[in-house]
């Protein structure tokens, strides 16, 4: 099943993201290598596809686990998480409507 998850960055965490930005890039890659991730990517936190110093709000990942309990599980296992780049992880089911 597909599982969103949604982490909310900490306030001030701009640095912190982009020091470990490699490592959770190469996590959410082993999904996209597996045929598992359908989309993933960051919350500018204003109206431009590079905020610059604004940063970011967060992240969003939409991908394919066996439970939501395995989706939780590989959320807080993020380096973001252990970093502190992001403050709270939310994890829903998720339904696929569109594109079909």
């Amino acid at each position: 099943m597909l599982y969103a998850i949604i982490g909310r960055d900490a306030p001030n965490s701009l640095e912190r993201r982009l020091a470990v930005r490699p490592a959770h890039l190469e996590r959410a890659n082993t999904l996209l290598n597996e045929g598992r991730l359908i989309l993933a990517g960051p919350l500018p936190a204003i109206d431009s596809p590079d905020p610059g110093p604004a940063g970011f709000l967060g992240s969003l990942l939409v991908a394919e686990f066996a439970t939501l309990d395995e989706a939780r599980a590989w959320a807080e296992a993020d380096p973001y998480v252990a970093a502190g780049v992001w403050a709270t992880v939310e994890t829903y089911p998720f339904r696929q409507v569109l594109p079909a």
